[in-house]
């Protein structure tokens, strides 16, 4: 199932990792992940809930069974910055990350998922960026089920008589993903005669080539317009308004700012089309006890910090 997919995108890889929750998708990935190449499972144990170490003892379990070299068990305090969804994946994605050493890690996201991150992107107004949705590969992370169905993962694991974990998270009506999961694409599928998620996925590929090539340019757009630290105002000013502020986000990011939001950067590229002698745009940043600001001074943009 994944030899194709090994092929194309991780060819030299001698061994991976899979991320394993114990539910459908990730068990149905790990069975195929362990038939193809040298396969270490990491579990993520949240503690979120009553029980969740046995869940990950489970898991583990499973993951032996179907062939793994390894399986790790990792357990991680949740944050709340980010809310309940976001701060829990934050939480394991630098597990998972800490946990990988060199290998690539395989995620199971599927099609099913693409479609719930899309409408998400839809309804946070975030920008094509959010909308192109999730990367197939996007290292260290690889998603070999991105293009299929979760129905699939069901049915893979039945047929090898797997019993994967019902998550209660996954019905909990308090998560927005969930919703959109039972409420909305159901609706969806309903009121516009059905392929909606395959609809939003075609979307987000299309997107994350156009995104691509403008990321591209913005690139190139970039080297040109870096003398130093600071960027000339007058040479960004010209560029076409999608390139320029990818080049702003690109510059903010390589300044320390992080968690950058739409708002942010088009304050910022207001500092290059609309100035006013306006003052500085505070950007999100992990400086601990100050506070990250661009500005604008002697026709550049700068960046600069106070303390909080």
């Amino acid at each position: 199932m994944l030899a194709g997919f090994a092929t194309a995108h991780l060819p030299d890889a001698t061994a991976w990792c899979v991320a394993l929750s114990g539910g459908p998708d990730s068990l149905a990935l790990t069975a195929a992940a362990a038939a193809t190449v040298p396969t270490t499972a990491l579990i993520v144990d949240h503690r979120l809930q009553a029980g969740s170490a046995e869940v990950a003892e489970t898991a583990r379990r499973h993951a032996l069974d179907l062939g793994c070299v390894a399986a790790r068990v990792v357990a991680v305090d949740v944050g709340a910055e980010g809310g309940p969804e976001g701060a829990a994946r934050a939480a394991r994605y630098a597990a998972l990350d800490a946990a990988r050493g060199d290998a690539p890690v395989l995620l199971a996201h599927t099609l099913d998922d693409q479609a719930e991150t899309v409408l998400l992107g839809l309804g946070r107004g975030s920008g094509a960026r959010s909308i192109a949705g999730m990367r197939v590969a996007d290292p260290p992370w690889y998603r070999p089920l991105l293009a299929e169905r979760r129905s699939l993962t069901h049915a893979a694991c039945a047929e090898l008589g797997l019993t994967p974990w019902d998550d209660p998270h996954n019905t909990d009506r308090r998560f927005t993903r969930v919703r959109l999961r039972t409420e909305v694409l159901p609706l969806l599928e309903d009121v516009l005669g059905g392929g909606v998620a395959d609809a939003l996925a075609r979307t987000a590929a299309a997107l994350r080539e156009d995104t691509q090539a403008l990321d591209d340019l913005a690139d190139r757009a970039l080297d040109d317009a870096e003398d130093g630290e600071p960027v000339a105002v007058a040479t960004l000013v010209g560029l076409p308004t999608a390139v320029r502020r990818r080049v702003i986000r690109r510059w903010l990011l390589q300044g320390g700012a992080s968690g950058l939001t739409d708002k942010q950067i088009r304050a910022v590229d207001a500092l290059v089309t609309a100035w006013r002698g306006q003052g500085g745009v505070a950007v999100g940043s992990d400086l601990r006890n100050r506070r990250l600001f661009a500005g604008r001074r002697d026709g550049r943009l700068v960046l600069y910090s106070q303390a909080v």
